[in-house]
């Protein structure tokens, strides 16, 4: 895997013959003024382990570090140590990487770590539309998805679809009650979606409601072939039809669609495990699991004591399940922050159990969408004006449109336009909700978002057109890689360094992203490297320039919108090559 600061972390421990933590104590990192150097190593670890002042620990490696093939310059700053790297190693490093596709600016394939990893993301629950409320899960966890195969893992994504369980069983009680044939045909989920705001209503009305859907729901546990059991199918197959349409809009997709009630014939089992390991309490007819040896106050309900399962049960099923079947060394859940008691309780049921598992399972959480009022000018939880979700589809509708209406004032001969117009504004929502670090809420503002000149998906877009554009005027075709760098001479791209740097911090970028399930990493690199060649052509031309120069920089921009593209990809945004 070419990454320069491994190389160079590398080359230090050699002149040191560091090893173990002494090793593990080299780390570079960009000095915060660049006019010091490229990298810059602090030196306090490092000298904690040689038992040695700061300061002396970064003359000795100045003095041990000579410049080589890759090094220019070593200069000791109090206890850090400034390094210079030739600016042909660079261009060497960083161009040809990307037009050979060599890891990390390509896939690195299954033998760079072996591992598997499981990701649970999006799950809406059936028999409802898909909403706004579902998009931070769906968009954060496919990148988390597209992040760690980049990286060779064996990556297994999980639509843990919600159907089964107490909401299920309301919705059928709803249809039962207040549904209409004649409406389900025209549209089946909208109205679900009605039938379930009325029964929501009606229970206010009439508590005995909540019961009558209870006993739907020990109907349908039941395991019989009942009236239950068929609504079920039907919910289940007309839920997962109406899904696809957003999934295919935002360019997702699973390995796995095992919702809850794929664990249907596995909770027995999963119950028998937790009696076995004595960890399991009878309370008020109830089977629990108390954790305040694990410090969580609230125990962990596993049963009802009508016998009804829940979440938990449910879960804890599933965790079985993933680690016999797929020996994970991570289970990613991407749910919103708001359920971080029941990924506490869940870990902790399985710690009190004494199980290896636990350690596997990780909540990834995340904020909240947040739109302004605009009556009181305040950023609020993302809703429609009675307060009901908002659908996705209409959602995506209207940023296409915007799109739309931006291309025929800017552009109106551009080819295409109703296809670009679709990427740029689905794009542009799912960049804005990856930008920012996920535990934030996201605030959903139009203008900012489909801002072609601000930190934007519209922005990192233009700038992969840009350098298409350039390639076209060249004559050189889009998809040419490795051909372009016969006999160029990697000195000529001195002057593009901060763009070279910018491309070298991409696998260290990408390995955070992955170690941290933190994607808006990836998305502000995109900023960032769009930014980096936006200003380096803002002063150095390519058509005109001197055929050795033009041909270096030819190089230059057709890694650049590689690079450019292979980012975007990750986080699910796509790259048109006209805007």
């Amino acid at each position: 895997m070419t990454d320069i600061r491994q190389l160079v972390q590398d080359r230090i421990a050699q002149a040191l013959g560091a090893e173990g933590a002494a090793r593990d104590a080299i780390q570079l990192s960009p000095p915060k003024n660049r006019e010091h150097g490229d990298y810059a190593l602090g030196c306090f670890r490092l000298a904690q382990e040689r038992g040695e002042k700061p300061p002396v620990t970064a003359a000795a490696v100045a003095e041990l570090l000579q410049p080589d093939d890759l090094i220019e310059a070593v200069a000791p700053a109090g206890p850090f140590v400034n390094l210079r790297l030739r600016r042909a190693a660079l261009a060497r490093i960083a161009v040809e990487g990307v037009l050979q596709a060599e890891a990390p600016f390509a896939v690195a394939g299954p033998q760079a770590h072996g591992e598997a990893i499981v990701i649970d993301f999006s799950s809406p629950n059936i028999a409802k539309p898909f909403h706004m409320g579902h998009l931070r899960s769906t968009v954060i966890g496919a990148a988390l998805c597209r992040i760690h195969r980049h990286l060779g893992h064996e990556v297994h994504g999980v639509n843990h679809l919600g159907d089964w369980g107490m909401p299920f069983a309301k919705m059928m009680t709803a249809w039962m009650r207040f549904g209409d044939e004649t409406e389900l045909a025209k549209s089946p989920m909208r109205h679900m979606f009605d039938l379930y705001r009325q029964y929501g209503d009606a229970a206010k009305a009439d508590p005995q409601l909540d019961d009558e859907a209870a006993a739907h729901f020990r109907a349908l546990e039941s395991g019989a072939d009942n009236e239950e059991r068929k609504m079920w199918q039907f919910l289940r197959d007309e839920s997962l039809k109406a899904f696809q349409g957003p999934y295919d809009r935002l360019g997702v997709t699973f390995d796995h669609f095992t919702g809850e009630s794929f664990y249907e014939d596995k909770m027995e089992d999963a119950m028998a495990r937790v009696q076995a390991s004595g960890v399991l309490e009878i309370d008020e007819g109830a089977e629990v699991v108390k954790l305040e040896d694990v410090g969580i106050k609230v125990p962990c309900l596993l049963r009802k004591s009508d016998g009804a399962t829940l979440y938990h049960t449910r879960d804890l099923a599933a965790a079985f399940y993933r680690d016999a079947e797929f020996s994970p060394a991570r289970i990613l859940y991407v749910v919103g922050a708001e359920q971080k008691l029941h990924f506490e309780q869940l870990k902790g049921v399985l710690k009190r159990m004494g199980e290896p598992l636990a350690d596997k399972v990780e909540h990834v959480p995340f904020g909240l969408i947040l739109a302004k009022n605009e009556e009181t000018g305040k950023w609020e939880k993302f809703a429609s004006r009675g307060g009901n979700a908002i659908f996705l589809d209409e959602v995506l509708d209207e940023a296409v449109a915007n799109v739309r209406r931006i291309i025929e004032e800017k552009n109106p001969e551009l080819e295409d336009k109703d296809a670009i117009a679709e990427q740029i504004g689905v794009s542009a929502i799912v960049f804005n909700d990856l930008k920012n670090s996920r535990i934030k809420d996201v605030k959903f503002d139009w203008e900012q978002m489909l801002n072609f000149d601000g930190e934007t998906g519209p922005y990192v877009q233009y700038a992969v057109a840009r350098l298409a554009g350039i390639l076209r005027r060249c004559e050189v075709p889009l998809d040419a890689g490795a051909e372009l760098l016969d006999g160029i001479d990697h000195e000529l791209l001195a002057d593009a360094d901060q763009v070279l740097l910018t491309m070298l911090d991409f696998g260290n970028t990408v390995q955070r992203a992955a170690e941290q399930s933190e994607p808006s990493l990836i998305t502000n690199y995109g900023i960032r490297l769009a930014g980096e060649i936006h200003s380096y052509l803002r002063d150095h031309r390519v058509l005109d320039a001197e055929p050795a120069v033009k041909q270096a920089r030819i190089a230059l921009i057709a890694a650049a919108r590689q690079l450019l593209r292979t980012t975007l990809g990750l986080i699910g945004v796509a790259a048109p090559d006209r805007m």
